[in-house]
């Protein structure tokens, strides 16, 4: 089986050869897309793996013509550009996979055998320029390169994604990219925050009532369901969601069709659904609050969106993009230094992007020079210091005072920082809950007997709450 390999690099080039020869591969090796038409054109390759910037043009950009004249090659491609624009246009080439550098050569390798047993890539659809042009997500970090990889899958098709991330990281900007990019674009994007309606409320806003339903029904009404017909409805803070609206929700998924409230037809639907939690959902399952057959429903493809403490490299160029951003919108334009930049990057941004927005947009207004550097930013730093701030950095402290003072033996650490967290943990919970284990279960979002099974390994009586109760 023969690989071509198109790298300008020689000292990965000599690496992946390498990798993919243990393999059983025969590799050739070129560095130029005009070495690679010439090869092609004069012998039959089993894949390509070929890199994106080359010294005589764009790898990706060329591709339109190989994948003309050889359909059935499989194509890997390689890029050091490691932003979304550059995994939509991988994918938009029907390439088998697309890897960010650096990546794991032993799953290259793998990769590149999957590839060759497959025979062929996947079909797929020319990118569309326009869309590329307004991405909305920003970083080059390894943890949100997952992040696009997992958004160019689910492009093409219409699984249901469930987001996962903290307040504030952009679930609901990975829903629009999923929509922007994907071949619903065309359609309407609607987004419902389940957390922000009323619980009586809430069945009428996804799914529609009619004339009558109850009182102050005075007119049919449609719901965000229908109004997303043909497009993505972006269901946020799911987990959010009242018991007896799962249950309709689950409903509408199985049957793909709906019910207007106080209504008896039936109405299809023909949408695509992104939901989004900041919630674990799996406890909660356990102590009845969601239900298990939804949440199986909604995770056919979970994305995992980091914090902003997980990808400190995104940072810089997020505090660039928003002050881009700012100035579009209005207010004095400026420049970052590259201190100025490395002293956000330090800090911990509980809010994650949302905060760091905010932040830049402040300082935009408020900073006096075009260039902002660090004496721009302490002023506003310090205001941001809350006291929940504090209460992290004392909880930091605690720990490495725990540890100064009682040094467990080697291995087994965790286990006593875990045990010596926990004690005062559950004993504020049974305090709270009068010893009634099912509701500190309940309030800890954790299951009952993995409760009872903790409290008997720290010696914990739930019964001496109670009578202090």
């Amino acid at each position: 089986m023969s690989i071509l390999l198109v790298e300008d690099d020689e000292s990965i080039a000599i690496v992946i050869t390498a990798a993919l020869e243990a393999e059983g591969f025969a590799v050739t090796r070129c560095g130029t897309i005009g070495e690679r038409d010439r090869l092609l054109a004069s012998q039959r390759y089993d894949a390509l793996v070929s890199d994106v910037m080359l010294p005589d043009g764009d790898g990706i950009a060329t591709l339109e013509a190989v994948r003309t004249q050889h359909p059935a090659m499989p194509v890997i491609i390689l890029s050091a550009q490691n932003t979304l624009d550059t995994a939509v246009r991988a994918s938009g080439t029907g390439a088998f996979e697309y890897f960010p550098k650096p990546f794991d050569i032993d799953e290259l390798a793998r990769t590149v055998r999957q590839a060759v047993g497959t025979g062929a890539a996947a079909t797929a659809e020319a990118e569309d320029d326009t869309a590329s042009q307004a991405l909305p997500l920003v970083g080059r970090s390894a943890p949100m390169q997952a992040v696009y990889r997992m958004i160019t899958r689910v492009l093409r098709n219409d699984l249901t994604v469930l987001v996962l991330g903290e307040s504030g990281t952009g679930k609901e900007l990975v829903a629009e990219a999923i929509h922007q990019l994907g071949h619903r674009s065309t359609g309407p994007f609607v987004a419902v925050n389940t957390a922000a309606i009323p619980a009586e409320l809430i069945e009428s806003e996804l799914f529609g009532h009619e004339k009558g339903a109850f009182t102050g029904a005075v007119a049919r009404h449609i719901g965000k369901f229908e109004q997303a017909e043909g497009g993505t409805l972006f269901l946020d803070e799911i987990g959010d969601m009242p018991m007896q609206a799962q249950t309709r929700l689950l409903r509408a998924l199985q049957s793909g069709s709906i019910r207007r409230v106080g209504g008896r037809e039936e109405v299809r639907i023909d949408t695509r659904i992104v939901a989004a939690t900041n919630r674990d959902l799996e406890p909660m399952i356990a102590a009845g609050q969601f239900r298990e057959d939804l949440y199986y429903r909604i995770n056919v493809v979970p994305i995992h969106l980091p914090s902003l403490r997980e990808r400190p490299d995104d940072i810089d160029a997020l505090a660039r993009h928003f002050l881009q951003l700012a100035a579009s919108e209005g207010l004095p334009r400026h420049r970052l230094s590259d201190a100025a930049a490395a002293l956000l990057a330090r800090q911990p941004w509980r809010g994650n992007v949302r905060e760091l927005k905010n932040f830049i947009f402040r300082l935009a207004l408020l900073a006096r020079e075009e260039q902002i550097d660090p004496a721009s930013i302490q002023p506003l730093l310090e205001q941001i210091r809350t006291p929940e701030a504090e209460g992290i950095a004392d909880l930091d402290a605690a720990v490495a005072g725990w540890l100064g003072e009682n040094r467990p033996l080697p291995g087994a650490i965790y286990d006593s920082a875990l045990a010596a967290f926990e004690r005062p943990l559950f004993a504020a919970v049974l305090k709270e809950t009068g010893g009634n284990q099912l509701r500190a279960a309940q309030l800890l979002g954790i299951n009952r007997n993995t409760l009872r099974k903790r409290l008997g390994e720290l010696t914990i009586d739930p019964e001496g709450f109670a009578h202090r109760s």
